[in-house]
């Protein structure tokens, strides 16, 4: 989620009392949140975001009739022969 939409906002005292329920909510949603005190932005909470495999990159261009392979493309470079 990027910082420009509105990220949900609880107070401290909200948190603290629904900690469990609003981090699975978080978590599901991938949303981002705003904890105040007394108004008061004081911390972010922004989901991890994980790394996409390199079929999830790739899969929609192997679907299509537009790309044709050579070699796999997660297949290692020469530098990276050369590292190994």
């Amino acid at each position: 989620m990027t910082r420009d939409t509105k990220a949900r906002t609880y107070s401290k005292s909200k948190l603290k009392a629904n900690m469990l329920e609003i981090m699975r909510d978080l978590e599901l949603t991938g949303e981002e949140a705003i904890v105040t005190d007394h108004g008061r932005p004081v911390l972010r909470i922004v989901p991890i975001q994980q790394k996409s495999s390199v079929d999830q990159v790739f899969a929609p261009y192997r679907q299509g009739p537009g790309a044709v392979w050579a070699e796999p493309p997660d297949t290692p470079t020469l530098e990276e022969w050369e590292e190994a």
